[in-house]
């Protein structure tokens, strides 16, 4: 893979606005003499309209070193702008990244929006997670050396060619795992294991009910839970395609709930136990229906609310089953915990590893075959822009350049 690129991916939800869990992987720019109007088309499509024109060669910054390219976000709800940035030195426990692939989640949408819980200053450069080459180590850095593929996680800032990060925010990559893989690991793996392990402790045998099961991080559910826990899972969406996808991924059942009331189907299809765990990402009627499917002693485990209501809980509930209700805001962890945070990424990686989780990559077209008019926020997709090809599944999208 050429150095010097960038991708993304988001989530599609089962309810709500479509781009409510939009996945979006964004490649950085290669390092060629002018950039396609395809890329610059593609990617303004993400924020409803065209980037402008710009050039791929680097020119000289000070001291001889190269300008890099990332996106910023100058104004919010506008689209974002391509600019060069001048390197600056690595610190002695940090480590430059060649960033070839940078997710872009729905949080990335609503930051860029003003509408997301932090709100960084005016002007920012997205993107929370990346996967590249380390290109240079600071005189204090241990874990990783010149060369060696990482994934990583920042405050939104390597939606870039280039990025600075601490030692302690960088994974290794371990042999056969594709840096496209494990580019897809970080927000939606990490979430699914810190939701369905360290939360909930799932365990063999138990039934999973995951709402917006289509999207990334409910993909990412089934897998985890289905493979690695070796639980059954139910999967909701909000379509009878997404819901196929769904179980094309490894679920049991399936439920479409725009056709329905969750709790009868999940009746329908137990009987009067109910499911164990829920893992819900949609908030408002789903959530409430999924909370009244679990069975005695269940944990519910909140993820976001993609579906734009945040539901209340009816606390009676909790009392007459004994319930457990949790949230899961796993970049928290990052500051509050650590250890835990870090472990959902190595288990991550080395399920990848062992083969026991499978990221969903679909057919490859290239990238002038997508419509230049194509408005990102009006489709459930996920793109990933790699080497002029778009990978797509029915819901899930992935674009290259």
């Amino acid at each position: 893979m050429p150095p010097g690129h960038f991708s993304a991916l988001p989530g599609t939800s089962g309810a709500g606005p479509a781009f409510s869990a939009l996945p979006v992987w964004v490649r950085p720019l290669a390092t060629h003499d002018s950039l396609s109007v395809a890329m610059a088309t593609a990617v303004g499509g993400l924020w409803g309209r065209c980037f402008p024109r710009v050039w791929l060669c680097r020119r000289a910054g000070p001291c001889g070193d190269r300008y890099y390219r990332a996106a910023l976000c100058t104004e919010l709800k506008q689209p974002l702008a391509i600019e060069e940035v001048a390197p600056r030195p690595v610190r002695p426990h940090e480590v430059r990244v060649d960033v070839h692939f940078c997710g872009v989640n729905f949080a990335d949408i609503l930051v860029c929006r003003g509408q997301y819980q932090e709100r960084p200053h005016l002007p920012f450069t997205p993107g929370m997670e990346f996967s590249g080459t380390v290109l240079e180590i600071g005189k204090d850095v241990s874990t990783v050396k010149e060369g060696d593929g990482v994934i990583g996680v920042s405050d939104f800032h390597s939606m870039a060619e280039e990025y600075i990060a601490d030692q302690k925010a960088l994974w290794q990559i371990p042999e056969r795992v594709p840096l496209r893989e494990a580019a897809t690991l970080p927000v939606s793996y990490g979430t699914a294991i810190m939701a369905l392990e360290h939360r909930a402790c799932t365990q063999p045998g138990e039934t999973v009910l995951v709402t917006a099961a289509a999207g990334a991080t409910g993909l990412a559910v089934i897998d985890v839970a289905t493979n690695v826990l070796q639980a059954k899972v139910i999967a909701a969406a909000g379509s009878d395609e997404k819901c196929k996808l769904a179980m094309q991924r490894g679920a049991q059942s399936s439920v479409n709930y725009r056709q329905g009331s969750l709790k009868e189907a999940v009746r329908k299809l137990l009987g009067s136990g109910g499911v164990d765990v829920v893992v819900d990402t949609v908030g408002g009627h789903v959530f409430l229906e999924a909370l009244r499917s679990l069975a005695w002693e269940g944990r519910i485990v909140v993820v976001g609310f993609s579906g734009g209501t945040i539901a209340s809980v009816p606390a009676n509930l909790l009392l007459l089953k004994n319930i457990s209700a949790m949230g899961v805001y796993w970049g928290r962890y990052r500051d509050q915990n650590f250890p835990v945070f870090s472990r959902s990424l190595s288990s991550a990686l080395q399920y990848c590893q062992q083969g026991r989780i499978q990221p969903h990559i679909g057919a490859v077209f290239k990238l002038e075959e997508l419509p230049a008019t194509t408005d990102l926020f009006s489709l459930p997709m996920i793109l990933l822009l790699e080497e002029c090809h778009v990978y797509i599944d029915g819901i899930i999208q992935y674009i290259a350049f």
